[in-house]
Parts: C-alpha cells; structure tokens; sequence
C-alpha cells in the first residue's frame, strides 16, 4: 500500500510509503492520502495525527511528474483531488515528521500541518519555478506565514532548497533532530498534545487558523466566542474540578 496509517492509541502515525520513488504522489495516492485523513478526523479515539515519509531520503517530493501529463485538460488539472486541501481540512491537530525531502508538493503537505519537526537531513524546496510553474496549494501563502516574506520569496523565486538548520533559523520548523530520533520525538509531543481536553485542541486549531485571515478585532473576538464554546464542555468543568481537588484530569471529549 503506498500510505499507511497505523493507530498508537490517540495516535495516527500516516505514512506516504512510496520510497522508490521518493514517495512522489500519485493521484491514487493522493485518493488513499484522503482516505487516511477522514478516518483520522471520523475516530473519536484519534485526537491527533503524525505525518511522515518512508525510507531515509525522503518526506514526500510532490506529485509524481509523470503522471501530470494524465489530465486531460487544464480545467481538470485545477479541479483535482489536492492532497494538501486534504490536509489543511483535518480538525484534529498533524504533526509533520519531515524525514528527507520536502519538495514541491512536499513541502505544501508540511506546511499543511500544524507543527513540523524535521529530521538533520531533511531539506525544503519549493522547485516548481525550476520546471515552468509554480505551486498551487497555499505554497506561497503559507510558506510566507511560516518563514517570513522574505525568506520565501528566495525559496519561490530560486527554487533552491534549504537545509533543515536554515528551516529552523527561519521558523519553518520547531526543532530539528537526529533522524534516529525524529518519530520518537513526533510521537512523544503527540502524545502530549493527544493528553489534552480534544475539543479545546481542535478548537485552537480552529482558531489558528482563522487568525491567519482575520482582521485584528475580529479575530479576538472570534476566539472570544471559542472561548465560550470551550468553557460549556464537561472537559472544560472536568479541568476546573481537577485543578481543585489536585489531581491529573480525565478528559474525554464532551
């Protein structure tokens, strides 16, 4: 199978497994990608995802060039199942193990997620400028987010990739490991993160991610109005009931 999900608990780890081929995606791929992803966010029992590559040399380069040549028109190009839009709908939180690569396509996937962790080897490139176009979901904006306007203004317009030290320098990632350490610190913050009341993990998710586009005012307020919603959830009395009586929460989702 060339992606593979393998449930720890509240804990998906889903693999692009495709090493032969650098874990280039395919549009079956990106279908079976798509498919991991509504199981993540339809179990209850998951409340956080890992994202990551197999083998040694690479996350994920991007769609498989071969296969682009299949559309059969530009319009059905535009409408295709974007792997990417499949990670930016999940609500659960995704970590993204960068492992190798993450070119093109790749690197969209990693900037879908909500943290990345990226292993010394790996590196990052958004290379599409190099083969006469440029990427189509969300690259520019969310690399721009993420590293700041200048920075991904030299990676869109040069094509060239950066090591993971220079990700880091730039806040393209939050830490950067030895790769023989790199799942076990993924699933160790997972795990972390899967210990937290879920509605309020998903909820500042949710959040993040509209403040992205918000004007300042409205923004507050919409985390104002989440707020409310948190603070009416049993996790929400449960954690104030265990705060005190000084004893670890159980928190269940409601």
């Amino acid at each position: 199978m060339d992606v593979l999900i393998d449930v720890d608990g509240p804990v998906a780890v889903v693999t692009l497994n495709r090493p032969a081929k650098l874990n280039a995606i395919t549009p079956d791929m990106a279908a079976a990608l798509r498919a991991c992803l509504d199981k993540v966010d339809a179990d209850p029992g998951i409340r956080v995802a890992v994202l990551t590559g197999a083998g040694e040399r690479s996350f994920c380069v991007g769609s498989d060039i071969s296969e682009l040549d299949e559309y059969a028109t530009p319009w059905e190009f535009r409408n295709r199942g974007d792997y990417g839009d499949a990670v930016r709908a999940l609500r659960k939180p995704i970590i993204a193990a960068v492992n190798g690569y993450a070119y093109g396509g790749g690197l969209e996937l990693a900037l879908a997620c909500d943290i990345r962790l990226a292993a010394e080897t790996a590196t990052f490139a958004a290379p599409e400028i190099k083969l006469g176009w440029i990427g189509g979901s969300g690259q520019s904006a969310l690399l721009a987010h993420a590293a700041g306007p200048s920075n991904a203004a030299t990676m869109l317009l040069t094509g060239d990739p950066v090591d993971a030290a220079r990700a880091a320098a730039w806040g393209l990632v939050t830490d950067v490991l030895p790769p023989e350490e790199l799942m076990k610190a993924a699933r160790e913050l997972a795990g972390k993160i899967a210990a937290r009341p879920p509605i309020a993990a998903q909820t500042a998710k949710a959040n993040l991610r509209a403040a992205y586009s918000m004007p300042l005012e409205q923004a507050i307020q919409y985390e104002r109005d989440l707020q409310t919603v948190c603070f009416a959830t049993a996790d929400a009395a449960e954690g104030r009931a265990a705060f005190a009586e000084r004893r670890e929460p159980v928190f269940e989702g409601r």
